[in-house]
């Protein structure tokens, strides 16, 4: 299947880094799983874990979500593949958790497009995995 651009080298930047990352620190979930297409695949390729479909992304970030007091992702470099609806980014994830203690890693992401919104994300993380 062909790739039709609908998304700006812009677009797919802000997307990526103030739509899903801005929701995600906000700890939005129907706004974070607003970026991802029905049928979506996330995989944290350094762990080999795969969450398949909605329901079980929905599950990976409750957990995510509960277990950390803060979450913000920062000093974004990415890469755009304009034609083909791909991005990636390199980026620090800063972790809180409620007694304090602080996770901090390097990772970077890989995403792929459908109709404007997240098939796929591929994530290296740096660290123990976060989402499980």
């Amino acid at each position: 299947m062909q790739y039709e651009p609908t998304l700006s080298r812009a677009e797919l930047i802000a997307f990526a880094t103030k739509s899903y990352f801005g929701s995600v620190d906000a700890k939005d979930m129907a706004a974070t799983l607003a970026c991802f297409h029905d049928e979506s695949l996330l995989t944290v390729q350094t762990s080999f874990t795969r969450h398949a479909g909605k329901p079980a992304i929905r599950r990976m970030f409750d957990e995510f979500f509960s277990s950390f007091e803060t979450i913000v992702h920062r000093d974004f470099t990415c890469t755009v593949d304009e034609a083909n609806g791909r991005i990636s980014a390199s980026f620090e994830a800063v972790l809180t958790a409620a007694d304090g203690s602080v996770t901090r890693l390097n990772n970077t992401n890989f995403w792929r497009f459908r109709d404007g919104k997240f098939q796929e994300v591929h994530v290296y993380m740096s660290g123990a995995n976060v989402l499980v």
